[in-house]
């Protein structure tokens, strides 16, 4: 089963700001609540290793997903892709500029390959996307 999710939301700051957070590997992972650690594998930054804590049965280990920015459009998109033993995971981040300030259009697309990964992903990627909001803004305040 695949689990689709798009979601939007606005922000009061510029699209080149949103861009600067939202094109580095480490806060989308560091937004994601069940990746317990993260390790940037290249000197690009394009390439990420999540290390994640799933809440399910079947899965009673760290998984490991390797993921990479596939795709980059300076200040305006961004597509990684991941993939592991347990899922495989497609994110989009789109910045649109509003005339007070950027929408972030989120994509996102799980493919779980073990019972329960779907349910779990389908239970909680609204919650997910609003952790990335939350950093989002938080990191906007600390560094205007």
């Amino acid at each position: 089963m695949t689990v689709r999710v798009d979601r939007s939301f606005e922000v009061a700051a510029p699209p080149e700001r949103v861009w600067d957070f939202i094109a580095d590997p480490a806060n989308r992972a560091r937004s994601i609540s069940v990746v317990d650690e993260y390790t940037v594998t290249d000197s690009t930054g394009r390439h990420v290793t999540w290390h994640l804590k799933l809440p399910i049965p079947l899965v009673r280990r760290t998984v490991t997903v390797e993921t990479e920015d596939v795709t980059r459009k300076p200040p305006e998109y961004v597509k990684f892709v991941g993939k592991s033993t347990v899922l495989n995971v497609t994110g989009e981040h789109e910045i649109v500029e509003t005339e007070t300030g950027t929408r972030l259009d989120n994509h996102f697309v799980v493919d779980g390959k073990l019972p329960g990964v779907e349910q779990f992903f389908k239970r909680n990627l609204d919650d997910e996307l609003e952790n990335l909001r939350y950093e989002l803004e938080r990191d906007l305040q600390t560094t205007q």
